[in-house]
C-alpha cells in the first residue's frame, strides 16, 4: 500500500482559524439546517426490448454541441445506434428538475462498461432538444490506487466521465453494449463480448447558483453555533493560510523573486525543501529526476541517483530552480460545498511528477462557468462516484485559470484520485475539456507550464527530466515496478487511457520546455 498519511482537518485549521471561529464550542448542526448548493437526481436505467426501434433526434433539434463520434460499428455519419444482439438500457425522454451535468454510474467499480452511451437534452425553459451526444466510458482509470482506504471505502462506483450539457430541464438516455464482431446464428447479427454493468443509474447534477464575487457566504448558523460545514470551510481554507488570508477567494501571483524569496524563507536558512532527495523512501531511491534521460543499470541508477541528490541540494541552497506562483482561485473562489467531502486530508510524501489530464466533459462551456462545472464535477466525484473529495489536485480552464482542486493545500504533496496506479508522489492537473480532436487553447497549455513551475520547483523537481514513480497498480504496470515516466506526463503514460486526448498530448513536450525555463533552467 502506498505511504501516505491522513491528517484530521481540524489539526491543520486549528491555529490559523482560531480567530475566524472564536465563538464558543457548541453542538453542531445539521445539513437540515441550511440549504445546501446543488443537487444530484438519480435515476434508474431500465432495459430496452432488442429490436424496438431507436429514438431519433426532432426535425427542430439544435445540432450537438460537440463533434459527433461514430462508433465503429456505425455508419459514419448515421446518428442511430445499431440493431445487434446487445444488450440495451436507456431512459426515455422525460422531465426533470434542472441540471447543468450528466454521467452514468454503476454498482461495480471494478466492472467496465464495454460499449456506446449517449444522451440529449433539452435546454431549461424551451422545447430545444440537442442532438444525442457521446458520453466517454473510460473512467475507471481515473481513481484512487487499489488497497487504498479510498478505494476499499465500499462508496466507490463504477462511473462514466461527466459531461457538461449546460441548464437542462429533460434528458434521455441510450446505452448499448459492444458487440464483439462475431456473428450470432442464420440472422448474422452481432453478440456481445461481455454485459452492461448492473445497476446503472444517470445522474443529474445541478451544481447550484453562482456564488458572489467575494465567494460564498459564511454560514448563517445561530450564534455560537460551530457547524460542520463552517469547520471544514475553515480548514480547507486554513491549510493555505501560508499563502493567502482565511477565507480568501483566490492566492494571488508572485513574481519570480517575491516566488525564490518566499521559498527560502519557508525553507529556513540551510535546510532544503521537502523533494525527491530528502522524501523518498527506499523502494523508489532511484526517483530523484534524470535531466538527461540517461538508460542504465540499478547500481547506475542509484549511484548516479546519490550524486544527483547531492548536486540538487546544492543547487536549491545556491538558487531555487522555481517559477513565478500563479494566480489560484480556491475552493471558496469557486464555491465548493465543504460539507460533500470526507472531512479528513489525505497526503502522500512528496511530489515527483505532475500527471495532466483532461476532463473529457466537452468543449461547450465558457470561462464564466469554469467555477459551475467544477463544482458538477466535484458532486459527482463524491455523490455519484464515492470519492473522498474531487479527483484532481488542479485545475485549468480555457482561459488559463487556474483552480485549487483537491483540498489540502495548494503547495502541500496532497493525495488525489486522477491516475490510478500513480496518484503516489504526483500532482494531477485537469484541463477542462475534451482534447481527442480539439486543439487546447494555448492559454491552458501557458497555464500548465506555470503551474507546473511552481509546484514542481517547491519539490526540486525539473519539468524537462524523468523520475521514478512506483506503481500501485494498473493496467500497464504491475503493482510495485519502478517506472521511469517523465517529469509532467500524460495520464496515458501511466494508464493504458485516451487521456488526455491526443491534441493536448500533443502540447506536453512545449508545456516542459516553457515550465523548465521559467522555472530558470
Amino acid at each position: 500500500m502506498a505511504a501516505l498519511s491522513r491528517t484530521p482537518a481540524a489539526a491543520l485549521a486549528a491555529p490559523a482559524a482560531a480567530a475566524a471561529l472564536a465563538a464558543p464550542v457548541a453542538p453542531v448542526a445539521t445539513r437540515a439546517d441550511r440549504a445546501i448548493p446543488g443537487s444530484t437526481q438519480s435515476l434508474p436505467l431500465a432495459p430496452l426490448t432488442p429490436g424496438t426501434p431507436q429514438a431519433q433526434p426532432p426535425p427542430s433539434s439544435a445540432p450537438s454541441s460537440a463533434p459527433f463520434s461514430s462508433s465503429p460499428s456505425t455508419p459514419s455519419g448515421d446518428r442511430t445506434l445499431p440493431p445487434a444482439a446487445a444488450p440495451a438500457q436507456g431512459l426515455a425522454r422525460r422531465d426533470v428538475r434542472r441540471f447543468s451535468l450528466v454521467g452514468i454510474v454503476w454498482d461495480d467499480p471494478e466492472s467496465e462498461l464495454h460499449g456506446r452511451v449517449q444522451v440529449r437534452t433539452r435546454a431549461a425553459g424551451t422545447t430545444k432538444w440537442s442532438a444525442w451526444q457521446d458520453v466517454d466510458t473510460h473512467n475507471h482509470e481515473h481513481a484512487a490506487d487499489p488497497d487504498t482506504t479510498e478505494r476499499a471505502s465500499g462508496r466507490v462506483r463504477g462511473s462514466t466521465a461527466p459531461l457538461w450539457v449546460g441548464d437542462s430541464d429533460g434528458v434521455e438516455v441510450r446505452v448499448q453494449g459492444q458487440a464483439d464482431g462475431r456473428a450470432a446464428g442464420a440472422d448474422g447479427r452481432a453478440v456481445v463480448a461481455e454485459p452492461l454493468p448492473k445497476g446503472m443509474r444517470v445522474e443529474l447534477v445541478d451544481p447550484g447558483a453562482e456564488p458572489p464575487p467575494q465567494g460564498p457566504e459564511p454560514d448563517a448558523s445561530p450564534a455560537g453555533v460551530l457547524t460542520a460545514e463552517s469547520a471544514a470551510s475553515a480548514a480547507s481554507s486554513a491549510v493555505n493560510a501560508d499563502l493567502a488570508p482565511l477565507g480568501a477567494t483566490e492566492i494571488a501571483a508572485l513574481s519570480e523573486e517575491e516566488t525564490r524569496a518566499d521559498l527560502l524563507a519557508t525553507r529556513g536558512e540551510g535546510t532544503d525543501p521537502p523533494g525527491p532527495t530528502d522524501a523518498t523512501d527506499a523502494t523508489s531511491t532511484p526517483g530523484t529526476t534524470d535531466p538527461a534521460g540517461t538508460k542504465d543499470t540499478v547500481g547506475e541508477k542509484e549511484a548516479a541517483g546519490d550524486k544527483e541528490a547531492a548536486d540538487a541540494a546544492a543547487a536549491r541552497r545556491a538558487k531555487p530552480y522555481i517559477g513565478a506562483r500563479p494566480r489560484i482561485v480556491t475552493r471558496r473562489g469557486w464555491g465548493a460545498d465543504e460539507g460533500l467531502r470526507e472531512p479528513d486530508f489525505s497526503y502522500t510524501k512528496t511530489v515527483k511528477a505532475a500527471f495532466v489530464h483532461h476532463s473529457a466533459s466537452g468543449n461547450n462551456y465558457s470561462c464564466a462557468q469554469a467555477p459551475s462545472v467544477i463544482r458538477s464535477i466535484y458532486r459527482y466525484h463524491v455523490k455519484s462516484s464515492g470519492w473522498r473529495d474531487i479527483g484532481y489536485n488542479f485545475l485549468v480552464d480555457k482561459c488559463g485559470n487556474i483552480y485549487e482542486g483537491r483540498a489540502g493545500g495548494v503547495a502541500k504533496p496532497v493525495m488525489g484520485a486522477h491516475t490510478r496506479g500513480f496518484n503516489s508522489n504526483s500532482t494531477g492537473i485537469a484541463v477542462l475539456g475534451s482534447f481527442g480532436t480539439a486543439n487546447p487553447p494555448a492559454a491552458t497549455v501557458t497555464a500548465v507550464a506555470r503551474l507546473t513551475a511552481w509546484k514542481l520547483g517547491l519539490y526540486g523537481a525539473n519539468p524537462r527530466g524523468k523520475t521514478y514513480l512506483k506503481s500501485g497498480g494498473g493496467n500497464l504496470y504491475q503493482k510495485g515496478k519502478n517506472v521511469r515516466l517523465h517529469v509532467i506526463s500524460g495520464h496515458r503514460d501511466g494508464f493504458a487511457t485516451e487521456c488526455p486526448g491526443s491534441r493536448l498530448y500533443a502540447k506536453l513536450g512545449k508545456a516542459r520546455a516553457d515550465s523548465a525555463r521559467y522555472q530558470g533552467r
